[in-house]
């Protein structure tokens, strides 16, 4: 039988772990943007525009309805792009949107948002109504938020991260702020490895803490020591891109060629995002 400190020690561990792995996961992993599917045949500078397109409809739309359309129409591309539709929703409804949900939540009642009573109910000795004003822009701006989440996630699952760096600058984006994602997208990797390396150390060397003081020691020491590091392998990793000749500007040893069917794929795009907009200026 194990110890209570054991215990919490086990769950500290697969936490940091667990967070770690998320980290490389979400940020470092191509493998979806590797796989034979319809978005990774797709020229990166028409894919992006398209998608572009689509975040500025669903951003315009005032319908939950329409919405939703465009949130299927994602769906559609995630299946045909060869990934998983359980992971993919994981990826983009298990934070952002439930976030969005709790912040909007007080817009339900009455007291914010007044209008047509929908729901009425007591808590805590006060009297609680939902309206339907209320319950209609809480559902807009959560699957408007759901939407351009998973809009987002879908244009970086697949699209491997130079080609997205040379897009950015190919849309006019300023190269310090392409050399700063660069370096930031390089140095989370080495960071991520770091931290695992140092606990695992401390785990070889000190084992199991069982006094308080004993692991405050021990965390204060390594957010200072993980600070210095971290300062000074920012340098290197930046002196290291400069003596490969990196300028700031994306380099790959492939060339951007549009086929007919990215201008085809482009021209539906367009014209779909032009019927949803007129579609909801006429409602």
């Amino acid at each position: 039988m194990y110890k209570p400190s054991h215990r919490k020690s086990d769950f500290i561990e697969r936490s940091i772990l667990s967070a770690l792995a998320f980290l490389k996961d979400a940020t470092l992993s191509e493998e979806y943007a590797n796989r034979r599917g319809f978005l990774q045949s797709l020229d990166p500078r028409i894919k992006t525009i398209s998608f572009l397109a689509f975040l500025v409809t669903s951003i315009s739309l005032k319908s939950a309805v329409l919405i939703s359309a465009l949130y299927g129409l994602c769906l559609i591309l995630v299946i045909f792009s060869a990934i998983p539709v359980g992971y993919f929703l994981m990826r983009t409804l298990l934070f952002i949107p439930l976030f969005s949900l709790c912040i909007v939540l007080p817009t339900l009642f009455s007291a914010v948002t007044p209008g047509e009573p929908l729901w009425t109910f007591h808590l805590f000795g006060i009297n609680a109504i939902i309206t339907r004003q209320g319950l209609g822009g809480a559902v807009l701006f959560v699957v408007r938020i759901a939407t351009s989440v998973s809009l987002v996630v879908l244009l970086s699952l697949t699209t491997r991260h130079s080609e997205l760096l040379k897009v950015l600058r190919f849309l006019g984006v300023p190269q310090i702020f392409v050399l700063t994602v660069s370096m930031c997208y390089r140095y989370l990797y080495l960071f991520a490895t770091m931290v695992e390396n140092i606990f695992t150390a401390i785990k070889s060397r000190v084992g199991v803490v069982s006094q308080q003081q004993q692991g405050r020691q021990i965390v204060a020491w390594n957010i200072a020591n993980t600070w210095n590091r971290t300062t000074q392998m920012s340098e290197e990793v930046y002196m290291a891109m400069l003596s490969r000749g990196y300028t700031g500007e994306p380099r790959l040893l492939s060339e951007f060629h549009a086929m007919p069917r990215d201008w085809a794929w482009l021209f539906c795009a367009l014209i779909a995002c032009a019927g949803l907009l007129y579609r909801g200026h006429t409602l």
